[in-house]
């Protein structure tokens, strides 16, 4: 064995601090001949099982440890104790036993001493040190600042409360040497101190980085760190590039007269055995009644729930049945069937809305007679194997959905029945991807924005991209890259640091449930409030635990909420029993009126929708499936299909069956098993395990399968496809097809739990749409630009939505009449309480008269001036028949008349009733004779107060000075940017104009101490951010002001996971003369064409077919016109003969493909001809 092992190392774990990577770690640990290594964080233990894995996958031997902070005084304590905040301390795990008092201290670390780091005393370091083996650290160890403060006697005292604490032999002072001078003086402390106690010397190096080289890196992540430049003075900083992993030869040089510190580094590793078991599972046990086993239970449930699902069962599904109880036994999942069970029926007792399942978990009839899932596996032909294989025993993983304000009840729920300390949320990082890390590096090495960026947005938008693989398909970055130093020097430094994790966040779905407490078995962290183990998702499985995703879907609460108010007028409604085959909901998604329904309602998606034309769950189901990257490319042969069932081809009739639901398409996972099964006669456990290796790709099993598919495989039990009847030639097809395909395919089970949501969400749409349209609005109050976007589709279809009302609305919107009622819940300053105390006593005594009689009446309650003083701004008293103006000069007055009459009565003064309140009233609320305020100043109002108009919206007034200006739409502008968008017009880098008004205007200094500002603007399709560089601010910042309409010139600036933005070109009032200005301009660029000209220049002409030229259709085919205007001319023909007709120039369309499927559906494919 090697004579050097470093025991002091950070890896990526130390968030942008440690720049080891582990795999590269590994590499230059091999690459140096050492045979062992250890992890220390500072504070945490993510990567334990990483490092661990990839040092064993190295023939490393790995030493798991962690750089802990120790607080001088208690762990509870907070502050600045004894002249510190905390010190260094290392600790390595012997054994088990040390990796468990580890785990729990680290835990403890956050849950009890978290106050600037997570910290550890000397008490927990007392109780819980067995097994442990402890180094003094690096300076910022309590033992070297003593030393460096002169202390040498508490550097002693020090140094003997480790080694009683630890045990002979497990305490160690730690020598380095980075170069500082600092160290040397420690050093000599350390040697004295050796000399004089006993206390045995280790060297390490601090290991940051791997190579003196990488320096630089680690320099540019600690900048990223702390939001600076690696060229501002003020940073923290590392003072030498010596913090790197070291060659044995390097550490001797360092320390040539203590070699034996150098040679008890591999002593201290050899000690450190701890052995990780992975694949033995953890579940806590299912609590059950008195007289039954867990097995015995689960078969009183399913068996319940099996009458219950199929009353008419002739035994088929009850065999079903009995096989997968049979399997979960086998493979000791009962309880946790149970567990999934249990909490769900708790849910739906209390009226949690829960999904009708999600995931593979919908395959399994044992879900379905528990209640876990409400989808019928035979119905929608789901298979458990695809769920739990018996020949691949996994982990079940039944994810489950919640209504999203009501999930943490769910948990709550969890962790009271098995224990706060049994039950956590799970760890997940964010990381830096390729585009992110170059923004990064650029702004550390201060790389201006705009050259940075240019540089980013040449990463192509894919999924998992990297920097190298875009510089490999992208040859203008490439040139980038290859001319430019600069660029060479962003990218490499942002190519060393791209995915490493950023920032520890909590995963939005995960819980582990355990049997002992969880940091008996994982490390936990502190996110927000919240405990969290250290390991993600993953890694919690490998080690055995029980993970599960409480998920919270926004659209089961606004179907629910649906549901409330359509049963005040139909008590006995349920989404969960009305036809699944509306003709209805399935013509209205054929029309392309998807916004609002779940999945549906993006562009692309909708263009899909509508060129399918539904008309069955299993179509939604196969759109949700297609409509990925990959599968996509197969959706327009599945829409030929559906609409020409001649044109379906099957390769042999064996497949009929399995396809005939997809149009001969091969769509689903299941698809794929069942075509094995029955072609080649595999088991469906056999299919599923050939489908997981068709995914990944593992082409030398692959091989051996296409041999068993063709030819059979008897030791398995596989016919083939030859001896059942198919030629080989077909069977080699068949298999090369579905391997192309398998890599694409969607688990059907998850498709069809999510086609079923959106196919309700459809249907209230459809048949309630005031009802679903207020629910839908009160999930996004906190997403004004969702809102928007909902109001104009209340407007489309013809529902006015009212401003807020004390006598009509409720606390979220709400049905009124015709109308949907804005509700009291969008006004800022309202609290929940008081607006339930409103809608109470307004339920109760009747509507309220007038403002005196609502403060009246509301007094005693949670009545402030400030809510009362937002209510009339946002229009919610409009109905007492005063102006906002009279009442806003008068309410508070009247909040204290009311409480001097109070007053009174307690004083026993007066008897305000016996005085006649009519005179109070009167004499109080006389409104001053004031005229209302302009129609500007009240909407200025009604964003103030709601983040939105309500009353109307101020670029009603300049609609057609917008369209005049040609000015783009936001959310036209939004959905072109969407990754899923079909023929976008507007794109990244274009210039557009905007017609807008201004919300709110933010101001910057740059670091070169000009101004420049961010403002968000708003038309009637929704809210856009503007960036304004100094030099647009200096022109045309006068223009900016809140409130204002103006119109913007600039360029679309798109990033990935950001809604794009606009940077400022110029800016002007929004007005007659500036659109007139703009207007000419634009004539002089263009030449003018007449009508005739411009016919004669078309290449294309679309002709339409139509009975009559009036109408509600002749209107809808106008609309879908001038929404895609080009200039394509369009030529009109009646159906009962006669000359065809030139349309008027402002019809003259694009022709894009929406536009075709559109008319195509409105008027019939034989109606719409582009030639």
């Amino acid at each position: 064995m090697e004579n050097f092992a470093h025991l002091h190392v950070h890896t990526e774990y130390s968030l942008l601090d440690g720049a080891c990577r582990i795999e590269k770690l590994m590499d230059r640990v091999a690459e140096l001949g050492q045979t062992a290594v250890a992890m220390t964080d500072h504070g945490v233990m993510y990567g334990a099982i990483d490092f661990y894995r990839a040092a064993k996958a190295r023939g490393i031997h790995p030493v798991i440890g962690c750089e802990v902070y120790v607080t001088p005084g208690s762990r509870f304590e907070r502050g600045y104790a004894q002249g510190q905040w905390h010190r260094h301390l290392i600790l390595l795990c012997e054994n088990m036993e040390g990796y468990r008092n580890l785990i729990h201290m680290v835990s403890l670390s956050f849950s009890e001493g978290f106050y600037v780091r997570p910290r550890v005393d000397l008490d927990l370091l007392r109780k819980h040190s067995k097994g442990l083996i402890c180094l003094s650290a690096c300076l910022a160890g309590s033992i070297p600042q003593a030393l460096m403060n002169g202390d040498y006697e508490g550097a002693k005292r020090q140094a003997l409360e480790f080694r009683e604490i630890f045990g002979e032999n497990n305490f160690f002072l730690e020598i380095q040497d980075h170069g500082i001078e600092a160290q040397k003086e420690v050093n000599m402390g350390l040697y004295r101190l050796s000399d004089e106690t006993g206390i045995p010397l280790v060297a390490t190096n601090d290991a940051h980085y791997l190579t003196r080289e990488d320096a630089r890196i680690q320099d540019v992540l600690m900048a990223i760190q702390m939001g600076k430049t690696v060229d501002d003075p003020t940073r923290m900083k590392f003072e030498t590039s010596e913090f790197y992993i070291k060659s044995e030869e390097e550490m001797f040089a360092l320390f040539p007269t203590h070699p034996d510190a150098i040679a008890r580094t591999v002593e201290i590793a050899n000690r450190c055995q701890v052995e990780f078991e992975f694949g033995k599972y953890h579940l806590p046990q299912f609590d059950v009644p008195d007289g039954y086993t867990a097995r015995e239970y689960l078969d009183k449930l399913c068996l319940e729930g099996l009458h219950e699902r199929y009353p008419d069962d002739d035994g088929t599904v009850r065999e079903r049945l009995d096989y997968e109880i049979n399997m979960i036994d086998k493979m000791g999942f009962v309880d946790y069937f149970l567990i999934v069970s249990d909490f769900i029926h708790y849910a739906k007792r209390n009226g949690i809305p829960v999904g009708p399942g999600r995931g593979s978990a919908a395959g399994s009839i044992v879900s379905y007679c528990l209640g876990i899932t409400d989808l019928d596996p035979i119905k929608y032909s789901l298979y458990f194997e695809r769920f739990l294989n018996p020949e691949r025993v996994s982990m079940p993983d039944i994810d489950v959905d919640f209504c999203y304000v009501r999930r943490p009840e769910v948990i709550e729920y969890v962790t009271r029945k098995y224990g706060a300390d049994h039950v956590a949320q799970i760890v997940t990082f964010g990381t830096m991807a390729a585009r992110a890390a170059i923004r990064d590096v650029g702004r550390a090495l201060s790389i201006p924005y705009n050259e940075a960026d240019a540089v980013a947005k040449q990463v192509p938008m894919e999924l998992h991209i990297t920097i190298d693989r875009a510089l490999t398909i992208n040859p203008e970055l490439k040139k980038m890259y290859d001319s430019n130093p600069t660029v060479k020097n962003l990218i490499d430094t942002a190519r060393a640091l791209e995915g490493m994790p950023r920032h520890a966040s909590t995963h939005a779905a995960g819980v582990v449930i355990t049997k002992d407490p969880v940091d008996t078995y994982v490390p936990l962290a502190r996110n927000d409030e919240q405990m969290v183990t250290q390991f993600t998702m993953t890694t919690l499985e490998e080690l055995g635990l029980l993970k599960m995703d409480f998920l919270g879907l926004r659209n089961l609460t606004v179907i629910a909420d649906a549901e409330k108010m359509i049963r005040r007028h139909t008590p006995d409604f349920s989404i969960e029993k009305v036809s699944d085959h509306d003709a209805a909901t399935f013509q209205m998604l054929g029309q392309g009126r998807t916004m609002g329904v779940f999945q549906l309602e993006s562009a692309g998606i909708t263009n899909v929708v509508t060129g399918l034309r539904p008309q069955s769950i299993e179509d939604i189901t196969a759109v949700v499936a297609l409509y990925r990257p990959g599968p996509m490319q197969s959706i327009p042969r599945y829409i030929e299909c559906r609409h020409h069932p001649e044109k379906v081809r099957y390769k042999h009739p064996l497949l009929e069956p399995i396809l005939s639901v997809t149009y001969g398409c091969m769509v689903y996972q299941e698809q794929v098993m069942e075509a094995f099964r029955k072609l080649a006669g595999y088991s469906l456990g056999k299919a599923d395990m050939v489908r997981r290796a068709m995914s990944k790709k593992k082409f030398k099993e692959l091989e051996k399968e296409r041999v068993s598919f063709i030819y059979g495989n008897p030791d398995e039990g596989i016919d083939g496809a030859i001896a059942r009847g198919v030629p080989e030639q077909t069977a080699a097809e068949i298999f090369d097809e579905i391997m192309d395909f398998a890599n694409y395919a969607f688990n059907k089970a998850h498709a069809v739990c999510y086609a079923v949501v959106s196919y309700r969400t459809a249907y209230l749409k459809c048949h309630y749409p005031r009802e679903y349209l207020a629910a839908l609005l009160t999930s996004v109050l906190d997403v004004p630009g969702k809102i928007s976007e909902y109001i104009a589709e209340a407007k489309e279809m013809g529902i006015r939505v009212l401003p807020p009302d004390v006598n009509s609305s409720e606390d979220g919107f709400s049905v009124s009449g015709e109308d949907i009622r804005f509700g009291l819940a969008a006004i800022k300053n309202v609290g929940r309480a008081f607006m339930r105390q409103l809608v109470e006593e307004r339920q109760a005594n009747g509507p309220y008269t007038s403002l005196m009689d609502f403060c009246e009446r509301l007094y005693d309650k949670d009545l402030n001036r400030r809510a009362l003083e937002s209510m009339i701004q946002a229009g919610a008293f409009d109905s007492m028949g005063f102006h906002r103006s009279q009442m806003l000069a008068v309410y508070e007055r009247v909040v204290d008349a009311v409480a001097n009459e109070r007053r009174k009565n307690v004083e026993g003064q007066l008897d305000l009733f016996g005085m006649g309140v009519e005179n109070v009233q009167d004499e109080e609320i006389a409104m001053p004779n004031l005229p209302e305020m302009g129609k500007k100043e009240l909407l200025a109002l009604e964003k103030q107060t709601t983040g939105l108009y309500l009353s109307g919206h101020p670029m009603d007034a300049y609609e057609s000075l917008a369209k005049r200006a040609n000015a783009a739409k936001i959310r036209a502008i939004a959905d072109d940017l969407m990754p899923d968008a079909e023929q976008p017009k507007y794109k990244d880098g274009m210039y557009v104009n905007l017609a807008c008004v201004v919300s709110a205007v933010k101001l910057k200094s740059t670091k070169s101490g000009s101004m420049m500002a961010y403002a968000t603007v708003e038309d009637m399709t929704g809210m856009m951010e503007l960036v304004v560089f100094p030099n647009a601010l200096q022109q045309f910042g006068m223009y900016l002001k809140e409130d204002e309409a103006v119109l913007i010139n600039g360029r679309i600036d798109a990033r990935e996971d950001e809604a794009p933005k606009l940077i400022v070109q110029s800016a002007a009032p929004l007005s007659e003369e500036s659109v007139s200005t703009l207007e000419s301009k634009e004539l002089a660029k263009k030449p003018t064409l007449t009508g005739q000209q411009a016919l004669a220049k078309a290449g294309q002409r679309l002709y339409l077919r139509l009975p009559e030229l009036s109408g509600e259709q002749f209107e809808q085919v106008k609309r879908f016109l001038t929404k895609q205007p080009g200039e394509i001319p369009v030529v009109l023909c009646l159906t009962s003969g006669g000359k065809p007709r030139l349309a008027p120039r402002s019809l003259w369309c694009a022709g894009n493909l929406q536009l075709m499927q559109n008319l195509r559906f409105l008027l019939g494919n034989e109606n719409v001809i582009l030639k």
